[in-house]
């Protein structure tokens, strides 16, 4: 066998697009579920989302992180919101050069005529789903104060080569499974 096969060994490949929601919380699971299974040592995972739920996205946040499995995150078009912080379950993380990344705080609605009490319960649970969300960005990301007063009141948008700067990325690269690589959809 050769270096290159040998290196191959134990490496698999695989896209996740969708909201981060319940449905993509059972489909990581049961990707993991095999990738345990077949004795993934590292999963490379091209993620796509416009974000989702906050509880699902710190869910799996925690989960993909304390596996045995290495994961290799890329960005190669567009990750916001909750999918920042899965995308930080990635050990290592590109981007491709055109890739963006949006963070921003967590927004809800009420229904209308929503009692005062009900609002309250509404923007406390924000205030900690951005503060849970927060404490994992600060943990990878290194944000200037500037972006973190965007981020305060607007969306923060970081190119790919921005997202280096602060260490949300490792490097500008794009996801290229070795040829002859078997791609899985999770």
């Amino acid at each position: 066998m050769s270096d290159d096969q040998e290196l191959k060994e134990g490496h698999a490949y695989f896209t996740l697009s969708g909201d981060v929601n319940s449905d993509m919380v059972r489909r990581v699971f049961d990707a993991v579920s095999d990738m345990m299974e077949d004795k993934v040592t590292t999963a490379h995972i091209l993620l796509q989302s416009n974000g989702g739920y906050v509880s699902d996205g710190i869910c799996l946040y925690n989960f993909l992180s304390q596996l045995p499995i290495t994961f290799v995150t890329y960005n190669a078009g567009a990750v916001a919101s909750i999918a920042v912080t899965l995308f930080l379950a990635g050990t290592r993380r590109y981007a491709s050069e055109t890739a963006r990344f949006m963070v921003h705080k967590s927004h809800a609605t009420a229904s209308p005529g929503a009692r005062p009490d009900a609002l309250k319960i509404i923007v406390d649970g924000l205030r900690a789903d951005d503060m849970r969300t927060e404490q994992i960005l600060s943990k990878h990301v290194a944000l200037t104060q500037e972006h973190w007063l965007v981020h305060a009141y607007s969306d923060l948008h970081l190119t790919a080569q921005e997202a280096l700067g602060v260490g949300l990325i490792d490097a500008v690269a794009n996801f290229a499974p070795p040829k002859g690589q078997r791609l899985t959809n999770i």
